[in-house]
C-alpha cells in the first residue's frame, strides 16, 4: 500500500455510533483508576498510588490503537480517548503537587495549557469547522510528563542537584537532591510549550485562509 493510499484510507476511515465497544471500555477503566489513585496517594499508599497511576498512563495509546486495527472508532470513542487523558494529566500534576513533589508554576502550566487547548479547539470546531490534526510531539510530551509524575509518587531514587541556582520552586537546579521524574516534567513541559506554539500557528493560518 502506498503512502498515499495510506492517507486516503485513514482519511476515509468510519466512525460508528456504538457505545459499547472494546476501545471505549478500556478508556472508561482507565477513568475509573482516577479516583482509585487519588484516594491511594492521600491515605498515604504513595507505592500503589505510583502503580495505579502508571497502568493508566501507560495504556494511553491502547484504546485508540485496538480502535484503529478492529476498525471501531467511535464517535463516543474519539471524545473520551481525550477526555481521559486530560483529567489524568491534571489529576497526576494536582496529586502530585498537593503531596508537595511539584512546583505549583507546573500545574498552572499544564493547566493553563490544557485550557487554552479545549476552548480554542472548541471555538474553532464549532465556530469555524477547524480541526487541528494532533501531532506526535504532543503525545511525546503526555508520555514524559506521565513517566515524570510517576517517577515523583514514588521519590525514588534522588540524584544531585545541578548546583545552578538554588530556588525551591525549580528542583534540581539547585544544590539539594531531587527525583529524577522532575527532568521527565521539565523535557514533557518543553515540548508542550513547543507543540502549543505550532497549534497556534496551524490555527492562525488556518483562520486566514477561511477568512481569505
Amino acid at each position: 500500500m502506498t503512502a498515499q493510499n495510506a492517507s486516503a484510507q485513514q482519511h476515509t476511515e468510519v466512525v460508528c455510533d456504538r457505545i459499547l465497544t472494546v476501545p471505549n471500555v478500556i478508556s472508561f477503566a482507565r477513568l475509573c483508576l482516577v479516583p482509585i489513585y487519588l484516594i491511594l496517594l492521600f491515605t498515604g499508599f504513595d507505592i500503589a498510588a505510583m502503580i495505579v497511576f502508571a497502568v493508566a498512563a501507560l495504556t494511553d495509546f491502547l484504546d485508540g490503537q485496538v480502535a484503529r486495527r478492529t476498525h471501531t472508532v467511535s464517535k463516543l470513542g474519539k471524545l473520551l480517548d481525550p477526555a481521559v487523558d486530560t483529567i489524568l494529566m491534571m489529576t497526576g500534576v494536582m496529586g502530585v503537587c498537593l503531596i508537595g513533589r511539584c512546583p505549583v508554576w507546573i500545574v498552572v502550566v499544564i493547566l493553563a495549557r490544557e485550557a487554552l487547548l479545549l476552548i480554542g479547539g472548541g471555538v474553532l470546531l464549532n465556530r469555524y469547522r477547524i480541526q487541528i490534526p494532533v501531532i506526535y510531539p504532543g503525545k511525546f510530551a503526555t508520555t514524559f510528563l506521565f513517566i515524570g509524575f510517576a517517577a515523583l509518587l514514588l521519590n525514588y531514587p534522588l540524584i544531585p542537584g545541578l548546583g545552578i541556582v538554588d530556588a525551591s520552586w525549580l528542583p534540581g537546579f539547585g544544590h539539594a537532591p531531587a527525583c529524577w521524574g522532575i527532568w521527565f516534567i521539565y523535557v514533557g513541559l518543553a515540548l508542550q510549550i513547543g507543540v502549543t506554539i505550532y497549534y497556534c500557528a496551524k490555527a492562525v493560518e488556518a483562520l486566514r485562509k477561511r477568512k481569505g
